[in-house]
C-alpha cells in the first residue's frame, strides 16, 4: 500500500514512464523530425531539389498524368481475395482523381480510385498512387523513399507496424498513459515553479539528471499535453472508435445518402456518360471567391469525383496555410458544366474546435519560428524521457549490483538503444540514402533495411557493453555510441556533398534552406554528440580513479 497520494503518483509516474517511455521516445523524436518532413524528402531525393510549386494546370499537367495511371501489381494482388471471379487487366471506370500538395512541396502527390467489377463490396475501390513533377508531369520513381513524409512521419504515430493498425494502437495507448504520467508528474513535483528555473549541471550526476528531467518536463508541459491529446483526437473516430463504419454501418450509409441530398454532391454514379468542363476555370473561380473573402488562394487539394459520369463533380480545397486551424473552405462544381454546386459553410462550434486541434498537431501553417518551436518541444520531450531512463538506472544500479540483480542492466541497455541507438538509426538511413545506387531496384526497401539494421546493431552493442552496469558502473556504450553519432552525422553531410555537389557553401549562398538546414542540423548534432561524449569520457575517468583509490584504501 502507498502511504500517501503523492507516493502513489510517484509509483504510477515511474513505472508507466519506464514501460511505455520507449514508445513515447520514438513518437517524440520522429515527431520532431517530421516537422521538417518535406525538407528531409528533398535532401533524400536530389531530383526534387527545386522550389515548391503551386497546384499545376489540370488540362496541361494533371489530366495526362491521371490518364496514365493504373493500380500496381501489388495492389491488384491484394484486391483479388475481395473479388468474385477474375480481375480485369486494366481498370477503366474512374471513381475519383485527386491531387495534393503543400506550400513546402516541390512535388505533387496524385491518387486515382477505380471501380472493381464483381467486388464483394460494391463500394470498394482499388487505388493507384504516383508522385509527379508539377512543372511537367514527369513521374518521380516510387521506389525512391521519401524519408521524411514516407518514413519518419508514419513512424512517429504507427511504428511501421501496419498489421491491424497495431502500431497506431500502441502509440495511442502510450499517449493515453502519457497524459496520466503528466498529471502524476505535476502531483509529485509540488514546487513546479521553482523547478522551471532549476538546473544544476555541476551537482552529482543523479541530481543534475533529475534537474534536467524536471526542467524539460515543466518547460514543455503544455506542448507535451496538447500533442498527446490532439494525436488521440485525430485518430479517435478513424481508428480507436470507428463507430460509423462498424457498429452503425447501415446508419452511416444512410447518413451519406441524406448528406448527398442536402449538399447536392451525388453519393453514387448515375451510370450516364458525361464530359468534363475546364477544371482550370473552376479552380480560377474558386480562387476569386476566396480572394473576395480575403483568404489565401493557394489550392492544396483537388478532387474529381465520379469521373466521366453525369453525377461527376469537382471539389477545390484551399491550402489554408494562413491560419493554424486545418481548414479546406471547399468549393464544389458540376464536372460536366462547371456550374457552382455549393460553397462549404463555416464549421459549427464543435467543428471549429476539431479543425483547430487538428491543425495545431499537423502544423500546415506558414510560420517558421513556430515550426522550430515544435521541433524544440519534441526534442524536449525526448530529453525528458531519456533523462528519466538515466535517473532510473543511476538510482538503482549500485543496489542491483549488490543484490546481483540484472534489472538496471537490462533497462540501461534498452535506454541506450532507445536514445543514442535511435539517433544512429536515423543517421543510418540518411547515409544509406546517399550510398545506394539511384537505379537500384526496391531502393526504398534497402534504405528501410539500413535503418532497422543500424538500430539492431545498436541494441546488440548496448547489451554487450552493459556488463559494467551490473557492477554499479556506467555503461561505456553511451560514450561509444555518441562518438558513432559524431561520425555518422559528419558522414551524412559529406556524402550529400560528394554525391550531389550540394555542399553547404553552395546551398547557403543560393538560399536553398531545405537542404542547407538539414546539413546544418546534422553538423549541430555532431557537435552536441561530441560535447556529450567528452563529458561522458571525463566522468568515466573520474569514476575509474575513485574506484582505484577506493580499492587502494581498502587494501
Amino acid at each position: 500500500m502507498m502511504n500517501s497520494f503523492r507516493q502513489a503518483m510517484a509509483w504510477l509516474h515511474t513505472w508507466f514512464g519506464l514501460v511505455l517511455g520507449f514508445v513515447l521516445m520514438a513518437a517524440f523524436f520522429f515527431g520532431a523530425l517530421s516537422v521538417f518532413d518535406r525538407e528531409f524528402d528533398r535532401w533524400s531525393i536530389p531530383a526534387t531539389r527545386y522550389e515548391p510549386q503551386p497546384m499545376p494546370s489540370f488540362e496541361a499537367v494533371l489530366r495526362p498524368a491521371f490518364e496514365r495511371m493504373q493500380p500496381t501489381p501489388q495492389a491488384i494482388d491484394d484486391m483479388r481475395p475481395r473479388v468474385n471471379g477474375a480481375m480485369p487487366e486494366t481498370f477503366k471506370t474512374v471513381e475519383s482523381w485527386s491531387a495534393y500538395t503543400t506550400h513546402r512541396d516541390p512535388v505533387l502527390a496524385i491518387f486515382a480510385g477505380y471501380d472493381v467489377p464483381n467486388a464483394k463490396d460494391p463500394e470498394e475501390a482499388i487505388w493507384a498512387y504516383a508522385t509527379i513533377d508539377p512543372r511537367n508531369g514527369n513521374l518521380i520513381p516510387d521506389d525512391h523513399l521519401k524519408i521524411g513524409s514516407g518514413f519518419f512521419f508514419p513512424l512517429h504515430y504507427g511504428l511501421t507496424l501496419d498489421w491491424k493498425n497495431l502500431g497506431i494502437w500502441i502509440v495511442g495507448f502510450s499517449a493515453l498513459i502519457m497524459l496520466a504520467a503528466l498529471v502524476s508528474g505535476v502531483v509529485m513535483h509540488r514546487k513546479i515553479f521553482r523547478e522551471f528555473f532549476t538546473f544544476r549541471p555541476g551537482k552529482a550526476r543523479l541530481r543534475s539528471t533529475l534537474d534536467l528531467h524536471n526542467l524539460t518536463g515543466v518547460v514543455a508541459l503544455p506542448f507535451h499535453f496538447f500533442f498527446a491529446f490532439t494525436g488521440l483526437v485525430i485518430f479517435a473516430t478513424t481508428y480507436y472508435f470507428p463507430v460509423g463504419h462498424t457498429q452503425l454501418h447501415d446508419l452511416h450509409d444512410l447518413h451519406e445518402q441524406v448528406e448527398a441530398q442536402e449538399t447536392g454532391l451525388p453519393h453514387e454514379r448515375a451510370g450516364v456518360a458525361a464530359g468534363l468542363a475546364s477544371v482550370d476555370a473552376m479552380v480560377a473561380d474558386a480562387q476569386r471567391r476566396w480572394a473576395a473573402k480575403d483568404k489565401a488562394g493557394d489550392v492544396g487539394f483537388l478532387v474529381l469525383q465520379h469521373v466521366g459520369d453525369a453525377n461527376g463533380y469537382v471539389s477545390v480545397y484551399r491550402a489554408g496555410t494562413d491560419r493554424i486551424a486545418l481548414v479546406g473552405d471547399g468549393i464544389h462544381y458540376t464536372a460536366s458544366t462547371g456550374a457552382l454546386i455549393r460553397e462549404d459553410p463555416p464549421a459549427t462550434s464543435v467543428g471549429r474546435v476539431s479543425e483547430f486541434l487538428t491543425g495545431l498537431h499537423l502544423q500546415h501553417f506558414r510560420h517558421w519560428l513556430l515550426r522550430w518551436m515544435y521541433v524544440l518541444g519534441g526534442l524536449a520531450g525526448a530529453v525528458c524521457i531519456a533523462t528519466g531512463f538515466i535517473f532510473f538506472v543511476e538510482k538503482r544500479k549500485r543496489q542491483h549490483a549488490l543484490q546481483g540483480s540484472q534489472g538496471a542492466r537490462i533497462v540501461d541497455a534498452l535506454a541506450v538503444t532507445t536514445v543514442t541507438g535511435m539517433v544512429l538509426a536515423a543517421l543510418g538511413i540518411l547515409i544509406a540514402n546517399r550510398l545506394l545506387p539511384e537505379n537500384l531496384p526496391l531502393r526504398g526497401d534497402w534504405e528501410r533495411y539500413a535503418f532497422w539494421a543500424t538500430w539492431v546493431l545498436a541494441l546488440l552493442h548496448a547489451g554487450w557493453r552493459s556488463a559494467a552496469v551490473s557492477k554499479g558502473l556506467t555503461n561505456p556504450a553511451w560514450r561509444e555510441q555518441t562518438w558513432a553519432i559524431v561520425v555518422f552525422a559528419l558522414a551524412a553531410v559529406a556524402l550529400n556533398w560528394i554525391t550531389t555537389g550540394d555542399h553547404l557553401l553552395k546551398t547557403l549562398s543560393a538560399g536553398y534552406w531545405p537542404v542547407a538546414g538539414i546539413d546544418l542540423s546534422l553538423l549541430a548534432t555532431a557537435v552536441i554528440a561530441l560535447v556529450v561524449s567528452r563529458k561522458l569520457g571525463q566522468r568515466a575517468v573520474a569514476s575509474q580513479r575513485r574506484e582505484t583509490s577506493g580499492e587502494a584504501a581498502h587494501a
